[in-house]
């Protein structure tokens, strides 16, 4: 059952935590593939988290099992969760990290994770991803059916910051930053079929700049020009050439973005 697991968390590399985690698979499964994703999202950042595995996930095998924690609530009332979307595993909690990477359809389930058997037997209340999503994952990748982790529920409704795009009166579309690369570069929740550019130069305007049609790459702009285009994401990306679009224009996580 050399099954692939992979692991997304805020950890870091410096405390052990990661090691704790990969160690409590491997004692339940000594064959399983252990991944990792990134363990450098931003403390208790949910929406980094979100956009990280909804972008990485999509090129893992099918079955694969995905641990995603990054859990500000840990120890509280919200759910710890397995979630069996796009043909992979999910385990995770429920408090919108998975709020991207699962699709609203009927081919997807979700379970609540309440049967302990599965767990350590020991549970901290700071430390969950050890003590429940780890072993919960080693015993998925053992081929634990889920309807035995848990029970079916319902989980359709969104994080108060889910990235929606709206419409103006006057036509504009109006979106989001949803992620910040390392580059500064800044990637919106327009994808391009919301943009359909191969019909039109869309006006783009975010932190009183603006800017008319997309680039195909970054060389494309002149040095130090705003640009925008399509990323390897298939979203639109906003970014300045050799520059940090970020910086200059104090846009971050949540800055507006409208199209004409």
């Amino acid at each position: 059952m050399n099954r692939i697991i992979t692991l997304t968390t805020d950890f870091g590399t410096r405390d052990g935590f990661v090691g704790a985690i990969k160690g409590v698979i491997l004692s339940i499964n000594p064959r399983a593939l252990i991944v990792d994703i990134t363990h450098d999202i931003e403390p208790q950042n949910i929406r980094h988290a979100a956009f990280v595995i909804a972008a990485s996930a999509a090129y893992y095998p099918p079955k694969t099992i995905h641990v995603v924690v990054v859990d500000p609530g840990v120890g509280t009332t919200r759910q710890p969760i397995v979630a069996n979307a796009r043909g992979m595993f999910f385990v995770a909690p429920a408090n919108g990290v998975l709020a991207l990477v699962m699709p609203r359809d009927s081919n997807t389930q979700t379970f609540l994770l309440n049967e302990s058997k599965y767990w350590l037997r020991e549970i901290s209340n700071t430390f969950h991803g050890r003590d429940i999503f780890a072993p919960v994952a080693a015993h998925i990748s053992l081929g634990v059916p889920l309807t035995d982790l848990g029970e079916l529920i319902d989980l359709k409704s969104e994080p108060d910051w889910f990235p929606k795009i709206g419409t103006h009166r006057n036509g504009e579309q109006v979106g989001q930053i949803i992620h910040v690369d390392r580059f500064g570069n800044l990637i919106t929740n327009f994808s391009a079929e919301t943009l359909d550019a191969a019909k039109s130069k869309p006006m783009i305007k975010i932190a009183g700049r603006q800017l008319r049609g997309l680039k195909q790459t970054y060389a494309d702009g002149a040095r130090g020009e705003l640009i925008a285009l399509i990323n390897s994401f298939g979203l639109m990306e906003i970014a300045i050439r050799d520059g940090n679009a970020a910086q200059e224009l104090q846009a971050r996580v949540g800055t507006p973005v409208t199209i004409l």
